[in-house]
């Protein structure tokens, strides 16, 4: 038996018990995640947009762990300064 078929077969102690080898990863490990951008438009953490599309990726990741979606970033709004949060007004001294 090959090691490649023996992966897909049995695993590896560092297998997730029920994840079958080799099944497509999720989409939220892949290029059309929304989490951080799609295509040149920001994505989730930034400013919240796609949050049903991140929602769905992020909560079938088994990994055992239920996490909780973190809430998009309030410090990087993709080049934009919000208007009470000026980091120029709060520099360190």
């Amino acid at each position: 038996m090959g090691l490649l078929n023996k992966l897909n077969q049995t695993g590896t102690p560092l297998s997730y018990p029920g994840v079958t080898p080799g099944v497509a990863a999720n989409v939220g490990a892949t290029k059309q995640s929304r989490l951080h951008a799609f295509g040149t438009t920001p994505g989730y953490s930034l400013n919240g947009s796609y949050t049903s599309a991140v929602t769905t990726a992020y909560t079938s990741y088994n990994d055992g762990y239920n996490n909780a979606l973190p809430q998009p970033s309030q410090l990087d709004k993709n080049g934009t300064i919000p208007a009470n949060q000026k980091y120029l007004n709060n520099l360190p001294k």
